[in-house]
């Protein structure tokens, strides 16, 4: 984000806006191999497994994926190491820029979105965004989504802005991993000479004509999601968007605050200028943090919620992962809602589901759910659909495995003590092409601690 120059910026208390309405939605996660682990005894009640085959053509209503923060710190670490090859930094005109855009380039254009660099002159040096748009969708429909990709030039710019920039690049690559089809057109920008002054986001904008600049439908921008002492401030420009992500956070029982600390300091500043409807999210700078947001989002109040905003130490260890993940995950619940469309994954192949219910004790040992697969050849899919349904009344207590026929066990959902919402229902992609894909499956539920209670009432397994 751009700084400021003159007066101490005001550390006045914001005002706080959480939104009474609950978004309902479930979510899609890409699962992570953890190792085999002990085999446990099934529940006595034996699940029945019924084949589906061929699912239904028709397109089914996509639901926003959840982005794991493991895989936006993945990026980021590549962006950390990209500084440390290249004298500390990624700022414009320096090596380490050029290096960053060619590391999401080569990420996007394996993925197969259409790629292009844009190149513009500021301060005596050749600066460069980059824009990638997904195939498909309403080409009279967009919707876009941009960060900057510069640093400054005394430190790698982990947060500021690797932090938006992963953040985005890792919602882009869900798109095409989990076959969304958009009904609009989705764009994502990576912009330069931010730093300097908002300048690659405004030679793409003046460059951009008129009847281009009036098919964007929303410029949602992320510039500091993950600060390491986090706030969660939405954009308050345009107040549909305002409220899509004050919903989003609301569902999760995450209270937001109206971002005044970031106004006009970011690329969103040259888009609302030509017209365009903006948004974003913001997770705070150098601005302290008060006693209130203490108490609504923890951390440390009187401490600014980025200490080494602008700083050689902001680094890979200048990220709080949860902040990382919350708005990753917020930023493709909004690309999915604002572009409204569907997916392939599922429908298509064979399903088997167990109907059967099974009661999972309160602080107790993990129940399982088993699904014998036959009648298939090979191995599993790289994208086997695992669709769960389980009512709990506190949600964060749960762990949930998917134990393949080997015996390997793919963890699907972390307990998480501050996700207080009920019930888990979600479908999770699940990278199974190590497995046989017949034989018997299992649903691996737990509940880590005490004082709720919940059921198995169903899981799907779709090849």
């Amino acid at each position: 984000m751009l700084e400021v120059q003159g007066p101490t910026l005001p550390t006045n208390p914001r005002r706080r806006r959480l939104s009474a309405t609950l978004l309902a939605c479930g979510a899609a996660v890409t699962a992570t191999l953890i190792g085999a682990s002990p085999s446990l005894a099934a529940p006595t009640t034996t699940a029945t497994a019924t084949a589906t085959a061929p699912a239904r053509a028709a397109q089914v209503a996509a639901d926003a994926p959840e982005i794991p923060a493991a895989n936006v710190k993945a990026h980021l670490n590549q962006l950390q190491s990209i500084a440390n090859a290249n004298g500390g930094n990624r700022a414009h005109g320096r090596s380490g820029y050029k290096a960053s855009l060619d590391f999401v380039k080569a990420k996007l254009d394996a993925a197969g979105y259409t790629t292009t660099v844009q190149q513009f002159t500021t301060g005596g040096a050749t600066g460069y965004n980059l824009i990638a748009d997904w195939p498909g969708g309403d080409a009279n429909h967009v919707v876009f989504a941009g960060s900057h990709l510069d640093s400054v030039t005394s430190g790698p710019g982990i947060n500021d802005n690797g932090s938006g920039s992963a953040g985005i690049l890792e919602v882009a690559l869900t798109v095409a991993k989990s076959g969304y089809k958009p009904d609009k057109h989705l764009r994502f920008g990576w912009w330069g000479a931010e730093e300097l002054g908002m300048r690659g986001s405004s030679y793409y904008v003046n460059q951009l004509p008129a009847a281009e600049k009036s098919k964007i439908d929303a410029y949602l921008n992320f510039d500091m999601i993950g600060s390491p002492n986090p706030g969660y401030f939405v954009y308050g420009y345009d107040a549909p968007l305002k409220t899509l992500f004050e919903d989003w956070f609301a569902a999760r029982k995450i209270a937001t605050e109206i971002d005044t600390e970031g106004d006009g300091r970011s690329d969103h500043a040259p888009f609302q200028r030509a017209g365009i409807k903006v948004g974003g999210l913001f997770s705070g700078a150098d601005y302290i943090k008060t006693a209130a947001q203490a108490r609504n989002w923890g951390g440390t109040a009187g401490k600014a919620f980025d200490s080494c905003y602008h700083r050689s130490c902001d680094t890979l260890s200048n990220i709080d992962d949860k902040a990382l993940g919350n708005h990753s995950t917020a930023i493709a619940g909004a690309v999915w809602k604002l572009s409204g469309g569907g997916s392939t994954n599922p429908p298509g192949g064979t399903s088997f589901e167990s109907k059967a219910a099974i009661a999972v004790p309160d602080n107790g040992a993990a129940v399982e759910s088993p699904i014998a697969v036959g009648g298939l050849t090979g191995n599993a899919p790289a994208g086997l659909k695992v669709a769960v349904d389980i009512k709990h009344t506190y949600r964060g207590d749960l762990t949930v495995d998917l134990v393949g026929p080997s015996g390997r066990t793919y963890r699907l959902k972390g307990s998480d003590a501050n996700d207080s919402a009920a019930d888990v229902v979600a479908t999770y992609t699940v990278d199974a092409s190590a497995e046989t894909a017949n034989g018997t499956w299992k649903l691996r539920v737990q509940d880590v601690a005490p004082q709720d209670s919940g059921t198995v009432n169903s899981w799907k397994l779709t090849f």
